[in-house]
């Protein structure tokens, strides 16, 4: 598949790339050339590209997060969204849903590099969505840190802890590329979240 990367020379864009052109994919530098887009930008330009992605006729696959993607809940081509594409967090995720029903309360504890745009991050924001809402959100931006995030539940003489560790940027490539497979498949209009495609 011909794809044309948004964000190429970022933090995840570099490590994605060559991901991306291993698995047989070739890299193109525009939209005219391409058969999806792939973006992994800032919040401030992520909205830009992908309407003009949907104006060219060409679905995306969008990992930028901080982003309204309400307008494009009826594109007439598919924008796959996922605040993530670890499958361990995507996972991680799933068992914090299936658990949250069984104990009183839970705190979710999201830690990310210095350098992240949005607190919470969209995968901390879409986890409590899943648990039912309302579940308090703490965010850690500290050198040293790539993306972590915990689930606490507690109940009465017990807690439980789910957590996932992105050590690399490398963790997201499986699901990108999991993403521009089935992308053919998916409805025109916004999809959201890894899990979707599991």
């Amino acid at each position: 598949m011909k794809v044309l990367l948004n964000g190429r020379n970022g933090k995840v864009g570099s490590v994605l790339g060559p991901g991306l052109e291993a698995a047989g994919h070739e890299l193109v530098g525009s939209l005219g050339e391409a058969d999806a887009m792939v973006d992994f930008t800032r919040p401030d330009a992520v909205a830009e590209n992908v309407a003009a992605a949907v104006a060219a006729g060409i679905p995306s696959v969008v990992g930028t997060t901080g982003w309204d993607t309400a307008p494009f809940a009826d594109a007439p081509v598919a924008v796959f969204y996922a605040p993530n594409f670890a499958i361990g967090a995507v996972l991680m995720m799933r068992f914090a849903a299936e658990a949250a029903p069984h104990f009183r309360a839970a705190e979710i504890v999201e830690l990310h590099h210095a350098a992240k745009l949005d607190a919470p991050s969209g995968t901390a924001k879409l986890t409590a969505e899943r648990m039912g809402g309302g579940v308090p959100i703490h965010s850690v931006r500290l050198e040293g840190l790539n993306a972590h995030q915990e689930v606490i539940l507690g109940g009465e003489g017990e807690t439980l802890t789910i957590r996932h560790d992105a050590i690399s940027r490398a963790a997201y490539t499986p699901g990108v590329l999991l993403a521009l497979a089935k992308l053919s498949t998916l409805p025109p209009g916004l999809t959201v979240g890894l899990d979707a495609l599991l």
